[in-house]
């Protein structure tokens, strides 16, 4: 008959096929969970009410009309769901084809069950398939697969959460208008159970079974499979444990697929009793926490209490007797293993022939001890046990006191035990590597020593007192011919004809009277002992390391191995050299992954890289989380390395007097650290977590203080943040050769990692599709940056600090004077900050600081400036009136080249008739400029560092920009010249080493794009003359608001008008400046022609705007037809007389 599992066997295929994906699906869930997004939740208040609206349950099916007009109804409502569709469809469709694969199981194995009931695979049938060994555990499988994927959505996936995102994924995707979608099928499926996995949280009606049953299956089918579990060893478990105290240990695996697939036929669970009671008396005689995939562990009492002939078939293996018994037995089994392992693992105590001739001792040993650990491992786990139930409570208290649980002796028998059986194994593996080369070379030194005794008793060859016998020689000439005729590939034969060589050698030497010679004697007992090594070595078989590997199943501790946690960590901390052990332990605890990749391997699926990954991945990351500990202890001696590098150790100067030099030792500040216990993926992770909650506490700012008191608060913090972050850099420096690792390198791909982290997350507010903490180049899941909760409006340091920055520079409250790079405090005139704020953060978060801070005041610039155009197009275009004046400006000063009749009352008329609208104008620009100002600081302090730091590297860049500015021009003159295509990256990479820098001009940076506005230059002119009259030309400072009460900053008015107009086609620019030019030129003409001696301070107010223009856009000072060179003269007169 053609082998079930062979590649023509269309009939194991398809099931093979069928359970490989459901172990594939599993994986994929248990992914998935850990990546629900938390609005999908909706426990927090802000969200409820931000969200609630636009993420639904299953109600929304009732009634999508009234959900979507609710929507419509709102324009802002309709921009939160689009921006939320953005964000969140990726995630969503990737749950979506999740919980499709899990209803297409399902169909698939009905489909398959149909299929041989039909007849399609020829000569099978369900009863045929049950009975072949490979089929029977397919099956088995097939159904059970499927009961644990719905028990991991309901406990990994909450019933409320799923229908939210299945109703988002409807709404957002295009599966509502498919025709093929099985969209409703899936959400039949999946739709709230009502069931919480929270501890204390009440079970429903009918659960899991009714669940369980919203896919109808087979119910011969269900019966069968549940009939073979029952009844049969179907994996053959029972041959590695020949105890019957070990029984229920050997069958556990097959008893967790019981009891996921009892629910499929729930009357067993309610009245069939002397079934029950088979099964309990099989399975469940002696344990009744299970662990039924990976490590989800489940208690009988409570998963069987609604059910009435389960909880009475349970009730024996429940009371207290029983309990007792067990727990004791047990404890004891504890009590003898413990120094039996400890003496099996002592130093050369495990040799060759040690486990040759006690392999059956070693395997008790191994199976007793892996028996214990299970047992108590299970049963005192906390996650079994809810405490809110008073049963389960009473039960748990008194397996803890009748086994005198300690979990650290019982981690350190788990320990010992895995030890133990690494080192047998890897033993055990060798001895089968070299097996038949062993039993070659035995098998010829035995032939050899009995062809060189028939040679001495030939009398030919000289041996002292031995006389010729041909019997004899012909005798050992016969035994050599048989040890040489012994065939190692027919082990039993050779074996039984060993040991009657064997015997032959002990009468030989017994009834010729051979003692009497001792070469003789010692020939014969060689040869024996090489015939009993054959007999050893021929016993090595594979189906030990087989038993070893069943025995030592680890599987069921794949969650409640992280309460050792804490004991493996301090265990570690006390005694380093536990490392080797627990690397045992590991390795055993991945045998875990065997059981999931079996089938997919068996199938060569496609998703044997990715389940393999994903299980791997998490173990990999509980070995981090143990061995973190090696970090911390390192950072705990590293925190008193700083405490000496700040308060203690003074900086040895430069140059230093011979006889100060013991003074500048200081011999007994010295801090030693142990290098061996370092891993530097640890310490990456260790200070990653420092140093970001450092900057997270360090930079907390109080705005509700006054003005004059939250102004000194930034600096000190800075200072104090910097001397922090020095201390961790030259301890750092100071550790690096002690633990050989690369301390600058880690520091600043850590530290710059945190910033842009940090900066990408606060940018995160400004932009519709969020940058998920998955998809962050930023983060890294081995290596995680801590999320802390916002503390204000911010949602990190980095927002904080910038906003802190913003605070103290608001030009509502003070005054920028250009040419000292300093801010002033409008009502005291006392300096508030310069430009030594900005040397500060780049001492404290370096480059990336400053440059992240700059990202930041990018993304506050966009969103001013789009909010500015929302209120310029939605309220002063929409206002009649505001238009009106505009269009009636319009038409007094055309053209522009002209005079404008009575222009003061033209102007003044203008400027009344819009007064309304220009405080929120005025705001938005004073903000843009103010952040503009800020951007040119943090460029000039990049640049400057730089040039001192780096100075090849800022000479390389500032002439390769040249260089490309250059050809890029050429090109635009002459199109053939080259130019970088459209897929070549150079630009846009050197633009952020360009800014890195500072050699950039945040005043030339286009943010926004922009449409035709009308009157948009009139606007502006009109804006910018009716902020004039506030202001006032002071010969020291240049421009200055006339009124505290009433206050107007002069740069950032004249860099946020200049960056608005940068947004826009350069015609309107021109367009303004021109209308600058016509009010200076009507105004000086009224003047003129009123004999008025002085220019008016409005004129001065224009020529300085237009003077301070000409400076900050690097623009030539031309003078044409936009006003007369007069004016320009008596200007410049004026100022040289102020002067």
């Amino acid at each position: 008959m053609v082998d079930f599992l062979a590649d023509n066997n269309l009939c194991g295929q398809a099931i093979l096929r069928i359970v490989s994906r459901g172990n594939a699906i599993i994986a994929e869930l248990l992914r998935l969970s850990d990546f629900i997004p938390a609005v999908f939740r909706l426990k927090d208040k802000s969200d409820q009410q931000k969200y609630g609206d636009i993420i639904c349950d299953f109600s929304y099916f009732k009634g999508p009309e009234y959900y979507e007009g609710k929507l419509e109804a709102k324009p802002e409502l309709q921009d939160l769901d689009e921006e939320f569709r953005e964000n969140n469809i990726e995630i969503l469709s990737r749950f979506y084809l999740a919980f499709e694969s899990v209803h297409k199981y399902i169909v698939d194995l009905n489909r398959y069950l149909d299929d041989l009931h039909e007849g399609v695979y020829i000569q099978q049938t369900l009863e045929t398939v049950l009975l072949n060994e490979d089929g029977k555990q397919l099956l088995c499988e097939a159904l059970y697969l499927y009961g644990v994927m719905l028990l991991v959505i309901d406990q990994k996936i909450e019933g409320e959460v799923r229908e939210r995102m299945l109703v988002s994924y409807y709404r957002y995707s295009a599966a509502r208008s498919s025709g093929d979608s099985n969209l409703d099928d899936i959400c039949k499926l999946l739709r709230s159970t009502g069931y919480s996995s929270q501890p204390g949280a009440k079970r429903p009606a009918n659960y899991p079974e009714s669940y369980f049953q919203r896919v109808p299956i087979s119910a011969t089918f269900t019966s069968m499979v549940i009939g073979r579990l029952r009844s049969d060893d179907i994996y053959n478990q029972v041959s590695a444990y020949p105890l019957p105290e070990h029984r229920s240990t050997a069958l556990a695996n097959q008893a967790a697929m019981l009891y996921v697939c009892l629910f499929f036929s729930p009357s067993i669970l309610h009245t069939q009793q002397a079934k029950m009671r088979e099964i309990v008396d099989k399975y469940f005689p002696d344990n009744w926490v299970i662990s039924i995939y990976m490590g989800i562990t489940v208690n009988l009492v409570e998963a069987w209490e609604p059910y009435k002939a389960a909880k009475t078939a349970l009730n024996y293996t429940l009371d207290s007797a029983n309990i007792k018994e067990q727990a004791t037995r047990y404890a004891a089994s504890m009590e003898s293993l413990r120094p039996q392992v400890q003496q099996l693992l002592k130093e050369g105590f495990l040799r060759e022939e040690i486990i040759l001739d006690n392999i059956p001792k070693l395997l008790n040993c191994l199976r007793d001890c892996n028996v214990a650990i299970r047992w108590l491992m299970l049963h005192s786990a906390e996650s079994a046990y809810d405490l809110n139930n008073k049963r389960l409570r009473q039960i748990k208290d008194q397996v803890l006191n009748d086994s005198k649980y300690k979990p650290k002796i019982l981690f350190q028998l788990l320990l010992d035990t895995a030890q133990f059986e690494f080192t047998l194994k890897e033993m055990f593996k060798q001895m089968l590597s070299e097996k038949q080369i062993k039993w070659e070379s035995y098998k010829k030194e035995g032939s050899e020593r009995m062809t060189e005794l028939a040679e001495v008793f030939s009398g030919v060859k000289p041996l002292t007192r031995v006389e010729k016998n041909e019997n004899l020689q012909a005798w050992f000439r016969e035994i050599s011919k048989q040890i040489e005729s012994l065939n190692y590939e027919d082990s039993t034969a050779a074996g039984r004809k060993t040991v009657q060589l064997i015997q032959a050698l002990v009468e030989v030497q017994e009834f010729h009277q051979l003692e009497s010679n001792l070469q003789v004697c010692q020939f014969l007992a060689d040869t024996r002992k090489f015939l009993h090594q054959m007999i050893r070595t021929i016993n090595i078989k594979e189906e030990v390391l087989i038993t070893m590997q069943i025995v030592g199943d680890l599987s069921y501790a794949w969650q409640i191995i992280d309460s050792f946690t804490s004991i493996m960590q301090e265990s570690i901390r006390v005694n380093p050299s536990m490392v080797t052990k627990l690397r045992a332990t590991f390795l055993k605890l991945a045998s875990a992954l065997d059981l999931p990749l079996l089938r997919i391997n068996q199938a060569n699926s496609a998703d044997l890289l990715s389940v393999s990954q994903f299980y791997s991945g998490e173990l990999v990351s509980y070995v981090r989380k143990v061995l973190q500990i090696i970090p911390e202890s390192m950072f705990t001696s590293l925190a008193k390395i700083i405490k000496l590098q700040i308060h203690d150790i003074m900086e040895v100067p430069t140059r230093l007097d011979k006889d100060k030099l013991k003074d500048y030792a200081q011999l007994t500040a010295r801090y030693e650290v142990d290098p061996k216990q370092l891993l530097e993926d640890g310490i990456r992770k260790e200070l990653v977590k420092r140093v970001a909650y450092a900057l997270h506490r360090g930079l907390i700012f109080n705005p509700k203080l006054k003005f004059v008191i939250y102004i000194l608060e930034l600096m000190p913090k800075l200072k104090e943040m910097g001397a922090t972050m020095d201390g961790f850099y030259r301890s750092f420096e100071y550790i690096q050769d002690y633990v050989s690792i690369y301390g600058l390198k880690i520091w600043q791909e850590e530290v710059s990692r945190i910033v842009n982290y940090n900066v990408e997350q606060e940018c995160n507010s400004f932009l519709r599709t969020k940058i998920q903490d998955w998809q962050s180049v930023h983060q890294s899941t081995h290596i995680p940056i801590p999320k802390f909760p916002s503390v204000d409006e911010s949602a990190t340091f980095i927002g904080r600090l910038c906003r802190e920055i913003l605070r103290i520079t608001d030009p509502k409250l003070t005054c920028y004077i250009d040419q000292m790079n300093t801010w002033y405090d409008l009502k005291s005139h006392q300096e508030v900050t310069n430009n030594r704020l900005f040397s500060e953060i780049q001492n404290t978060l370096g480059t990336f600081g400053l440059n992240g801070l700059d990202r930041l005041l990018c993304f506050m610039i966009v969103k001013e400036l789009q909010n500015f155009l929302t209120i310029l197009q939605k309220t002063i275009l929409k206002d009649k009136a505001v238009v009106e004046v505009f269009r009636t400006l319009q038409g007094a000063v055309s053209p522009v080249q002209g005079i404008v009749a009575n222009a003061s009352k033209v102007y003044s008329s203008a400027v009344a008739k819009s007064q309304k609208i220009w405080g929120t104008y005025q705001e938005a620009i004073m903000k843009v400029g103010q952040m503009q100002i800020l951007r040119q600081q943090i460029a000039n302090e990049l640049n400057y560092s730089c040039k001192f730091d780096s100075k090849h590297l800022a000479a390389a860049l500032e002439n390769l920009n040249k260089s490309l500015l250059a050809d890029i021009e050429a090109h635009y003159q002459d199109p053939s010249l080259p130019y970088p295509k459209e897929d070549n990256t150079l630009l846009y990479d050197i633009t952020a080493y360009l800014e890195a820098a500072g050699i950039h001009n945040p005043l030339n940076k286009i943010y926004i794009t922009t449409k035709r506005l009308p009157y948009f230059p009139i606007i502006n002119f009109l804006f910018i003359i009716a902020q004039l009259p506030k202001l006032q030309y002071n010969k020291n400072q240049g421009m200055t608001c006339r009124k505290a009460t009433d206050p107007v900053d002069w740069p950032p008015l004249v860099l946020g008008l200049l960056t608005l107009l940068k947004q826009f086609h350069s015609r309107y620019t021109q367009q303004f400046l021109a209308l600058i030019g016509q009010f200076i030129r009507s105004i000086m003409e009224q003047c003129t022609s009123q004999k008025i001696p002085d220019m008016p301070s409005d004129v001065v107010g224009a020529l300085m705007f237009l003077e301070d223009y000409v400076k900050y856009t690097k623009l030539s000072r031309k003078v044409g037809a936009t006003f007369p060179i007069l004016f320009v003269l008596v200007f410049e007169n004026i100022l040289s007389g102020c002067k």
